[in-house]
């Protein structure tokens, strides 16, 4: 069955545009400076193994940001309006194409495969082993998933496998946090 999953950066700009509708400049100016420290913050903290990382989520949603002001500055938005912007319109053009694809194959008959549109969110895990003392610095990931149980059930996994790098005893899950799309928001 051919499956379509948001990526992060799709989730990160869907969240930002949905966030600057209606702000003014100086709003959106305040959200990217917000968005930059974020993105600073994340490079002066340790590195994450595997993708999504905090990195890639702070540097999309800066740079979706970034592009934002630069639209309302060029366009002269009093307010930002994703109706005024069209690269906004472009996303929800090639996304419209994309639901058009996915119910053309479920339309097909017996030999279609239907295309299932997972509406993934993705999850900040924060954890830390059992035996290490509260000071250590807890481990962060990212992951896809459903909602926040899935996302605690794929962290156990993680964390539990004995090929992963957490392989040096149990590890206590400390937060879930869904990040990308903002909590509330929904595509």
């Amino acid at each position: 069955m051919p499956v379509y999953e948001y990526n992060p950066d799709e989730l990160a700009q869907i969240s930002v545009v949905r966030r600057a509708t209606g702000l003014t400049l100086s709003e959106v100016e305040e959200q990217h400076r917000a968005a930059r420290d974020r993105e600073e913050r994340a490079l002066a903290g340790p590195t994450e193994p595997r993708k999504p990382t905090e990195l890639d989520i702070a540097s999309c949603q800066r740079l979706e940001w970034a592009r934002i002001e630069q639209v309302m500055t060029k366009q002269q938005m009093t307010v930002y309006s994703p109706d005024e912007d069209r690269r906004v319109a472009c996303r929800e053009d090639l996304r419209a194409q994309r639901k058009a694809t996915e119910a053309s194959w479920s339309e097909q008959p017996g030999d279609g495969l239907p295309v299932e549109v997972l509406r993934h969110r993705v999850y900040r895990i924060t954890a830390r082993a059992t035996s290490a003392p509260a000071e250590t610095q807890a481990a962060v990931r990212h992951v896809f998933a459903a909602s926040a149980g899935a996302a605690v059930e794929h962290a156990r996994g993680m964390f539990g496998r004995p090929s992963s790098i957490y392989h040096d005893g149990e590890y206590r899950i400390l937060s879930v946090e869904q990040v990308l799309p903002e909590p509330g928001e929904f595509l």
